[in-house]
């Protein structure tokens, strides 16, 4: 495995991997590798002969009240479960080879941005979608590899790829878990021991909400309800969002048909961390 932290390095070192057509692989992180992450290495090299994986925690997507100084990092622990994984490239630039001095271009994706994550994070995916077409610049990947747990993020770069006509592909990998159903996220080291079991709540009103639409439930108002006071049991710090939407255009829904593909996705609070969590559905 070959680690790289400046640019003209490493599209030298791909530019030779594609002169010998070998197709290209990249799974974008922040770091603090968990199975969620490995997953999306594995599959990553299963479908290509070369798996390139980026660690940078990327302060334009923070506010300035969030996370960013306390983001776990652990570059050397990360080198090992990626190489194991079957890693063959590792990016990890620093802050300014990403954003330069004098460095003013954004990119927004309007609309999909505002909703959900956007109402809470307003600063946000205008961080994530700058990076992240950054990075497929750099790398020019046959295909990217998000997790299901960011579907909003995932939605929005499509959109963004679809729009601006770059010839990769997003393959969205399902959600990893922990044995008791919590979604794997850096941000669970952040919880005491008595947060952690209450944040398993998450995946369980999902499952709630699931079954009560299999039995025919059609009213996101009612399922989004039941769900929230399931989670209101758990001792939240706050609930940002439970929602119904529809899983093109991240609209709340108001009622549900037979045939629509939806996402539930919520974000709440145990003490000082926030959690988000999904499922994507077909009504029947």
């Amino acid at each position: 495995m070959i680690t790289f932290s400046q640019i003209p390095e490493i599209r030298l070192q791909l530019k030779a991997e594609r002169n010998a057509r070998h197709l290209v692989g990249f799974v974008p992180t922040m770091g603090f590798l968990h199975e969620g992450h490995l997953s999306l290495i594995k599959k990553a090299k299963q479908e290509n002969d070369i798996v390139v994986l980026s660690i940078f925690v990327n302060p334009t997507q923070f506010a300035p009240s969030e996370d960013l100084d306390r983001y776990p990092r652990d570059l050397q622990h990360d080198a090992l479960l990626a190489q194991q994984a079957g890693c063959d490239i590792v990016f990890v630039p620093p802050v300014d080879e990403m954003y330069p001095s004098g460095f003013l271009s954004y990119v927004t994706v309007n609309e999909l941005s505002t909703v959900l994550e956007g109402e809470f994070r307003p600063t946000h995916f205008k961080g994530v979608t700058t990076v992240v077409l950054k990075l497929l610049n750099i790398v020019q990947p046959d295909v990217a590899y998000f997790g299901q747990k960011d579907v909003q993020q995932s939605i929005i770069l499509k959109k963004m790829i679809a729009d601006l006509n770059l010839p990769v592909r997003i393959d969205v990998v399902p959600t990893i878990r922990e044995a008791d159903g919590l979604a794997m996220s850096s941000r669970n080291v952040y919880l005491d021991p008595g947060q952690r079991k209450n944040a398993t709540v998450l995946h369980r009103s999902l499952l709630l909400a699931e079954t009560n639409i299999a039995l025919g439930e059609h009213d996101p108002k009612k399922i989004v309800d039941a769900m929230t006071a399931m989670i209101l049991e758990h001792n939240p710090t706050q609930i940002d969002y439970v929602k119904i939407v529809d899983a093109q255009n991240l609209q709340e829904k108001h009622i549900l048909q037979s045939g629509d593909t939806i996402v539930l996705p919520l974000a709440v609070r145990f003490g000082a961390t926030r959690l988000i969590d999904n499922i994507i559905l077909t009504v029947k």
